[in-house]
């Protein structure tokens, strides 16, 4: 318990939503508030700095936004607040998926205009597996949108969660007043473009009856107010902390991000009642925060987040115990000690150098090709964290080297972009053909832009007939070489040599499967971990 007092300042949590919600708005008021950045807007000039002039620049600041920008640290009334941004784009729910291993809670946004969308139930699906508690931001109140009513109906029906309203919207659009804080008893009034300050527009109201609610909304709004405020009130009663730390119920507010309305009372209410740092599942047992001795995990890695120093960082989740710079720790999966002597923090693009870090924080870690995604760090012991996800690509593409002269070029670029996760690399079976899967057609775009940009090497891609891969192993080799050597044109390595079997259909994969009941067929590569 050493690290008691740390670990109960800390608050790790993803911002996630369908894109265009208001997600990368939200982060940046939140940065405002917590005094990490000046004026509005700063997060999202470091990416276009960055991105200079570029005919992917949208494509690039997609991917930017969890890159980039995927990790910040920042201080709110005395707790360490680390925020993760994740990309909103279906192409990119990998990148999202791995990122919610990494959080203790999460705060989903929803467009009051637009409402629930298909990303939206996809990263809910994901929470709903691992209990992660969630709030949830109900944003763009200040444009006509669906009642509200109506809105929280379709959340509960379409994600499957419970929710319990703390603050309650005073009509929306162009009519917009404020919301009523359900908690504090207080009625926030709006104004657009308000700056994050102490001298918001706030009334408190004990009694709602009483006729300053009259004067300040006039008797219509007032009296409207007074119902719902009722209604409301008698369905929910007093927010039940455990069943939203359970991840039952869901608070929910409601507000304006861009116009920096509704986000306090929600960061208020997050440093209130988000969980502090959990316990975690590993090969071995339950690895908890408090325990002396460190240990963390790799969820994500990202090269050249720096395009002028090529570095490669890989993101560690501190899991328990203290992490610290220049010390031996154990890598499992290689099985040797490794030190660290820049570890990072970061705020957007910007990176400080520290001396130690606790359970809940997230480290940046100069990368020279050690990690994989799911990694395990520890002071010694021999287990890993269990429970990060990879995916069977659904798109598949043919990597044609433009120029020959970069084919070095284009190796390391491939195998440095294949292991940040967002794609994985097979060579065709007794050949050199390079194919690229991928969940999304994005990605393509993104990878054949950062070859060019980060690595000087010029691709194009051509579509493979296949529909999934499948990691296939059996207890008898005879019946797997026999297997790979008869369906060789459907046979491809992995970067670490396993063998996968490209299924051109569904109906091909279940002959293959029933065909031949001494091989299995894996969805996942997860497979493959080595146990300890």
């Amino acid at each position: 318990m050493k690290y008691n007092a740390e670990i109960q300042r800390r608050r790790t949590f993803a911002i996630i939503s369908h894109p265009d919600a208001g997600k990368t708005t939200l982060t940046e008021k939140f940065l405002l508030f917590g005094g990490a950045i000046q004026t509005a807007g700063a997060v999202k000039s470091n990416k276009i700095k960055k991105h200079a002039t570029s005919d992917f620049m949208e494509i690039e600041r997609q991917r930017g936004i969890s890159v980039a920008t995927s990790v910040m640290s920042f201080e709110y009334k005395g707790i360490l607040v680390n925020l993760l941004d994740t990309p909103g784009h279906k192409d990119f729910a990998e990148d999202t998926y791995r990122t919610l291993t990494a959080v203790d809670s999460v705060i989903l946004v929803v467009d009051s205009v637009n409402g629930v969308e298909d990303q939206t139930r996809r990263l809910m699906e994901v929470c709903r597996m691992r209990d992660t508690p969630v709030i949830v931001f109900i944003n763009k109140m200040d444009r006509d949108g669906k009642n509200r009513f109506d809105l929280l109906e379709e959340i509960e029906n379409e994600l499957k969660i419970s929710l319990h309203p703390m603050t309650w919207p005073i009509n929306s659009g162009k009519d917009f007043k404020g919301v009523y804080n359900l908690y504090d008893k207080n009625l926030v009034l709006f104004t657009a473009n308000t700056k994050a300050s102490d001298d918001e527009d706030s009334l408190e109201i004990t009694d709602l009856n009483g006729d300053v609610l009259d004067s300040k909304l006039g008797e219509k709004d007032a009296n409207l107010l007074r119902e719902d405020v009722e209604l409301v009130d008698g369905v929910n009663g007093e927010l039940n902390v455990t069943d939203y730390l359970a991840g039952k119920v869901s608070p929910v507010f409601f507000g304006s991000a861009i116009n920096n309305f509704g986000v306090r009372e929600m960061l208020d209410t997050f440093i209130r009642i988000a969980p502090i740092p959990r316990c975690r599942q590993t090969s071995v047992r339950e690895v908890c925060p408090d325990e002396d001795k460190f240990s963390g995990f790799i969820f994500k890695i990202h090269a050249n987040l720096d395009p002028k120093h090529r570095d490669r960082i890989a993101f560690l989740r501190v899991c328990s115990g203290r992490f610290e710079r220049n010390k031996y720790f154990h890598h499992v999966r290689l099985d040797k000690d490794v030190r660290f002597s820049n570890p990072y923090t970061f705020l957007a693009r910007d990176k400080d150098v520290i001396d130690e870090a606790f359970p809940g924080d997230v480290v940046g870690l100069f990368d020279t090709g050690n990690f994989k995604i799911g990694d395990t760090l520890t002071e010694g012991a021999n287990f890993y964290f269990t429970g990060i996800p990879s995916f069977s690509p659904e798109i598949f593409k043919e990597v044609v080297n433009k120029d020959p002269m970069k084919t070095k070029q284009l190796e390391k670029g491939l195998l440095q972009l294949t292991d940040e996760g967002v794609a994985q690399l097979f060579t065709q079976f007794g050949g050199n053909k390079k194919i690229i899967g991928c969940v999304g057609e994005l990605q393509f775009e993104v990878i054949q832009y950062r070859l060019l940009q980060e690595y000087g090497a010029s691709v194009e891609f051509r579509s493979q007939p296949f529909y999934k891969a499948c990691w296939i192993t059996s207890p008898d080799s005879r019946k797997l070489d026999e297997f790979t050597r008869f369906k060789s044109n459907n046979i491809a390595t992995d970067k670490d040599g396993h063998l996968v079997y490209l299924a051109q259909s569904e109906w091909f994969l279940n002959t293959e499967r029933t065909n031949n009941p001494d091989i299995e067929f894996h969805f996942t590569s997860e497979i493959h971990k080595e146990t300890v």
